[in-house]
């Protein structure tokens, strides 16, 4: 199994574009029942498997991930927390977040300094990531359960300046995600202004509900785009954007 962060390199570096499945252990019932609708996952296209959520409760989070592990086969499975509560042993890699959009401390730092010393027990990937929210000014579950405003999708100056900052800081990945559910995606103008101030490997997620709005995320620089709410609704929906990923990256290569 590759590591992660060869993996997001090389997205990176050689301009194919990548796809992740975002899935909520909030919303995953019927573990048997899970396993048998996604057993194809693991011989897809799929890049890698993010779990995480806005919500607080990790009773089922280990046995999701465990779900995830019989599914994925070599795809490697990435934490995305919601908080210090949303980790196990069980996976791969984890996106260690600071929400550097934001200026609640607790997200900031508070929750990771709590969450170091076990990840490190864990023997995890660490993968230190920028995460900047950005939309519309939806109240997402992420904008209310991190009490911080998100940047504004009209401001790619603002987006670029807090994602130089977070280069300084020393962030190697950035995740410009407009929440979970969101209406509408982070806008191709912010990607682009994240992209040409920090040369490092760019996730995008969040309102990704159709082909052409990954594309649009894509063409303005996402090395990774994310699905999650979109499949919860239309399972049928990540194959359809597996399958268009796998054209792109074809026609990137006859080019």
């Amino acid at each position: 199994m590759k590591r992660v962060s060869k993996i997001l390199k090389e997205f990176h570096t050689t301009g194919r574009k990548g796809l992740a499945w975002l899935v909520d252990p909030d919303k995953v019932t019927g573990g048997r029942s899970f396993e048998e609708n996604y057993s194809w996952v693991k011989n897809s296209a799929l890049d890698l498997i993010f779990v995480g959520g806005s919500q607080l409760s990790r009773d089922n989070f280990k046995e999701v991930v465990q779900s995830l592990k019989k599914i994925a086969g070599e795809i490697p499975v990435v934490i995305f927390p919601g908080s210090q509560m949303q980790l196990t042993e069980e996976a791969d890699a984890i996106l260690f977040l600071s929400l550097i959009s934001g200026r609640n401390p607790e997200y900031l730092i508070g929750h990771q300094v709590l969450a170091a010393p076990l990840v490190r027990k864990m023997k995890l990937e660490v993968l230190p990531t920028a995460y900047m929210l950005v939309n519309e000014g939806e109240i997402t579950s992420v904008q209310y359960i991190s009490q911080t405003l998100p940047l504004p999708n009209s401001k790619p100056a603002l987006a670029e300046a807090t994602a130089l900052a977070g280069l300084y800081l020393g962030m190697k990945y950035f995740f410009v995600d407009a929440g979970s559910g969101a209406k509408s995606p982070v806008s191709g103008a912010v990607i682009k202004s994240v992209r040409s101030v920090t040369h490092r490997p760019i996730i995008v997620g969040g309102g990704l509900d159709s082909l052409e709005k990954v594309k649009n995320a894509y063409e303005n620089g996402a090395d990774l785009a994310v699905i999650g709410n979109a499949v919860e609704k239309d399972s049928g929906f990540l194959a359809e954007s597996l399958e268009y990923k796998v054209l792109l990256n074809l026609s990137l290569h006859v080019n």
